[in-house]
């Protein structure tokens, strides 16, 4: 051992040295490095130095302030973050300004839990509000946790009074604009909130229906209407047959609906005629056991107005009333009997029908009360809920001898996602917004009589989706079709923990009061100091003379909680943080179920109060499932947490695994792909670490080898890294980052540590320290360092932040004042690249007969073996350019080239070498031991310790 270390100090090698650790320790690491960014506030001393640039606007879409993040969060956060760190990098001044939503039905349903359904409202209020700001916390650190660079001692909150005040300005500007009306239409109900839901708070899962086929018997004073439609007399009973999967809403049915371009038939089954669609009869008499006689064939159109009796009639005068054929281009032959039962109060096309045949508001049968449960005052069911009641409905359409058959199907049905139980169409009086031009029933609750009517929201907005950027592209179709087909947007809620619409209505008249919009502004002057619950303790003799306040009546609903978030770019960007943000925004970035979320929302609200989109771009993910596929749940034990990842692996994991990972799709997530990204960051760390201790006795300024001067292979790597650095740039701004890491992963892994770094080796070692082939390397590295490092950052921000630090710490302490590193030109650098690349195919080559020739235990190292290559062509004249330096690029110790026939391919052939191995540089050579002086060294070495040194232009 003694000897050895003789050895090494009489005959030295530039080993290198860096205190970057081989090992990461993220775990233990990465949260001082958080506490240390807290300390010197990272974020403002990075927006400092963008002082004067262009602004990129990210807006936050809102996670909602209750329970611990998850894997999706973790994912939205991430890529938010690398798109954020990445324009910061191109120069770009990037204020980022995280929100949360606070306000809404989860959080109240939290407080419903702990303290019961019965406190009072004040209380409720209050109790929400401090479990927000809890909530609001928790979810922070786990943020934070992630290396998520942002403004955290200033986020926007939705409870904030002056964001509360804020949003009823912008509701009141919607409104002066005619945008808002009252209406009866059906909503989609929840029995469990009590409330009516908007369309991003259904889902769907299939469940178990009893299907029914029921006859409407007709109405004898109609007979001769139906022998007209038909041309045939009508000498038995006849009925309509109608085929549903809600029993429940039999009781309200009010019409019939057909249509007009189907063919009816009318078939004489034996006792009595049934009305089928021509199309399904035979399928349908198969389900009753019928066999029947087709009479005649009509069209649709000529069964109109034909009237028909309840099928409860006979059962209680209560239903003893007619049900009209409607026509409806809704109806279809698919399934069932071709005609559909119309209870206007439970469906949104039977309302739309009855409506459009003059039904007025007051005439619609709404028998089902809030709580799912029928009136007391129906006849037969008054009482029960209406899940329970659709036995009772069956057993007395048997009795009424209506009931043709009975069975079930399973199929795909609404729920609320917050209880998971099922929801109906209600018909409840509802405030909206008005989606196409205004109608009787959709004027403008505000809008002056002979006022100019607002451009249809519905054309504005699907102008805005026409003229916004998406990512992926398949976002344009989705968030269209959503638009073109949505119906109008009811605006409020009946619960208590959201921000009120702030009127008061006319007892008699059921009209607003006159001035309401001077109201509004008076009830958003009190939010912005007392918050939302003034308005709880506000009465009408606060806003108007006590005479007065005897004629109106507060209301008390609030405002569907997609309007908090859907207004943030009126109440935030140009609200709250108008002097960081702005509008528009350059992009929002959410998942992809925000399509009828935030995005629409936001879209809407601006549309009416801006005439635009609040967004140049949208950005859309998908969601997180386990690596078979599946969605992650406790009970499958396959969810997989972002604070245990953070916790064993570190966040940077996390962040390359987002990165990597093609967030179009689904993102998969498992014990496997977490080792494969662990496998991928361990080696670019050891390339960095390889990178940075070769450097680290160089110096830019004192050092730099011009390129004029640097070798051939060093002129190709700076070339190559100016094209990695041009297509990660280019790719970050295509938002296509699974692409950016897999470059920057092939570049560590392929061009430097396979190839570039593994030839180098032997100059950086073994060549002089300050000699020109040395220092044209390390000129190399430090540039493909310097680049390397500020396009990984956005990424693996916990990593370049470390390896900056001992790379080329500045003054503000971090990598993110930093703009993208600017590399030298390189002459001549496409042919350069070209060239070299056919020097790499042929290295290919002989890497592999020299790997096969070690599997015979003929050599150990590479350097051990002599090749001789055989090619041709542009091949042959890249190598032969290489002249005696050929055996450096082949990291053999000889490296013979012959020039093969035109066309032929490369070729190699390898054997041991029978040469001495010099003790330092391990080439086996021949004149090992030629100086009597230094017998353990080859002349190469001999020249580079004692003499000139060697000089080299190619490798």
């Amino acid at each position: 051992m003694a000897n050895s270390d003789n050895q090494t100090r009489k005959y030295p090698l530039n080993l290198p040295d860096t205190p970057f650790p081989m090992r990461g320790n993220l775990p233990q690491r990465e949260p001082r490095w958080i506490d240390e960014w807290d300390r010197k506030d990272l974020y403002h001393v990075v927006r400092r130095a963008r002082q004067g640039a262009k602004k990129f606007i990210l807006h936050d879409g809102p996670p909602y302030a209750n329970g611990d993040i998850h894997l999706g969060h973790a994912v939205n956060k991430i890529l938010k973050d690398i798109i954020n760190k990445s324009k910061l990098l191109e120069g770009y001044d990037v204020p980022y300004v995280p929100g949360w939503d606070c306000h809404g039905m989860p959080i109240e349903i939290q407080i419903e839990k702990q303290y019961g359904k019965n406190i009072p409202v004040l209380e409720r209020q209050s109790k929400c509000r401090a479990y927000a700001h809890e909530q609001v916390a928790r979810q922070m650190k786990d943020f934070k946790r992630l290396g998520v660079l942002a403004d955290w001692g200033h986020p926007y909150l939705t409870l904030r009074h002056e964001t509360e005040a804020a949003e009823i300005r912008a509701l009141a500007k919607i409104m002066a604009k005619g945008y808002v009306y009252r209406g009866l239409k059906p909503v989609n109900w929840c029995f469990d909130c009590q409330s009516a839901l908007a369309e991003a708070e259904v889902e769907y899962k299939d469940i178990k229906s009893p299907t029914l086929d029921v006859a409407f018997p007709l109405l004898e004073e109609d007979r001769a209407k139906l022998e007209k439609a038909f041309g045939v007399a009508v000498t038995k009973p006849a009925a309509a047959v109608i085929w549903t999967t809600t029993p429940w809403t039999i009781p309200a049915n009010q019409a019939l609906n057909v249509h007009p371009d189907l063919d009816y038939a009318l078939i004489d089954t034996g006792d009595r005629l049934l009305i089928l669609c021509e199309k399904l009869a035979a399928e349908a008499l198969k389900r009753y056991g019928m066999t029947g006689r087709t009479l005649a064939v009509t069209k649709g159109r000529s069964l109109e107005l034909i009237r028909f009796r309840h099928p409860l009639a006979q059962m209680d005068k209560g239903y003893d009333r007619c049900s009209p054929v409607y026509l409806a281009e809704y109806v279809d032959a698919t399934a069932g009997t071709g005609i559909v039962h119309s209870a206007p109060a439970y469906g949104v096309d039977d309302f739309n029908t009855c409506k459009a045949y003059g039904m007025k508001n007051d005439e619609i049968l709404s028998p089902v009360q809030n709580d799912g449960t029928y009136a007391a005052s129906l006849p037969l069911f008054g009482g029960m809920n209406i899940w329970k009641a659709g036995r009772k409905v069956l057993d007395m359409l048997r009795l009424a001898g209506n009931l043709l058959n009975e069975d079930s199907i399973v199929h795909s049905y609404m729920h609320c996602w917050r209880h998971k139980t099922p929801l109906i169409f209600r018909a409840t009086s509802q405030w909206f917004v008005r989606m196409d031009r205004s109608t009787p029933d959709t004027r403008g609750v505000l809008q002056p009589e002979g006022a100019p009517e607002p451009e249809p929201l519905r054309e504005i907005a699907l102008r805005g989706v026409d003229a916004t950027k998406f990512y992926p592209p398949w976002g344009y179709n989705r968030l269209h079709a959503m638009i073109a087909n949505r119906p109008d947007w009811c605006l409020s809620r009946q619960r208590t923990w959201g921000v009120p619409m702030p009127f008061f209505v006319n007892k008699a008249t059921g009209e607003l009061h006159p001035r309401t919009l001077e109201i509004m502004e008076e009830v958003a002057r009190k939010v912005e100091k007392g918050g939302i619950e003034i308005w709880t303790t506000a009465k009408a003799e606060d806003f108007m003379p006590a005479d007065e306040a005897k004629l109106y009546e507060k209301t008390n609903n609030t405002l569907d909680v997609w309007f908090d978030s859907g207004t943030t770019h009126y109440t935030v960007m140009r609200g709250s943080h108008k002097d960081d943000l702005g509008f528009p925004a350059d992009m929002y970035l959410e998942g992809s179920d925000q399509h009828r979320g935030w995005f629409h929302s936001s879209l809407l609200t601006a549309s009416m109060l801006d005439g635009r989109p609040p967004y140049n771009a949208l950005l859309t993910h998908g969601f997180t499932v386990d690596e078979n596929g599946e969605k992650m749940s406790k009970s499958k034990g396959n969810v997989v947490r972002p604070q245990e990842i953070s916790d064993k692996f570190g966040a940077e994991i996390l962040r390359l695994w987002v990165a990597s990972t093609d967030y179009t799709g689904e993102l998969r997530l498992g014990k496997t792909i977490l080792k494969g990204v662990v496998d991928s960051y361990r080696r670019i760390r050891n390339t960095l670490r390889f990178l940075l201790a070769n450097t680290s006795d160089f110096d830019i300024e004192r050092d730099a080898v011009p390129v004029e001067q640097m070798l051939d292979i060093d002129r190709w790597a700076l070339a190559r890294a100016a094209q990695l650095q041009r297509d990660v740039i280019a790719d970050a701004d295509r938002c296509e980052f699974h692409t950016m890491v897999s470059r920057l992963h092939s570049f560590a892994s392929d061009d430097l540590g396979s190839f570039y770094l593994d030839i180098l080796k032997d100059r950086l070692y073994t060549c002089g320290a300050k000699s020109l082939a040395r220092r044209s390397a390390q000129t190399a590295l430090w540039h493909i360092t310097a680049s390397y490092l500020r396009l990984m950052a956005p990424v693996l921000t916990f990593t370049a932040e470390e390896a900056f630090a001992v790379f080329s710490p500045n003054e503000s302490g971090t990598i993110f004042t930093e703009t993208h590193h600017r590399l030298p030109e390189i002459p001549g650098a496409d042919e350069l690249i070209a060239r070299w690349a056919l020097i790499r195919e042929a290295r290919a080559v002989v890497q592999k007969t020299v790997e096969d020739l070690r599997g015979t235990g003929a050599v150990g190292s590479s350097l051990q073996a002599n090749v001789c290559i055989s090619a041709s062509g542009d091949t042959y004249k890249a190598l032969a350019g290489l002249g005696d330096e050929l055996k450096f690029v082949m990291v053999t110790s000889r490296a013979e080239l012959r020039q093969g026939a035109e066309g032929s391919p490369t070729t190699c052939t390898a054997e041991a070498s029978r040469a001495k191995k010099c003790l330092r540089c391990w080439h086996y050579e021949e004149d090992v031991g030629s100086n009597a002086a230094h017998p353990d060294l080859c002349p190469r070495c001999i020249e580079n310790l004692f003499g000139a040194g060697e000089t080299r232009t190619k490798a």
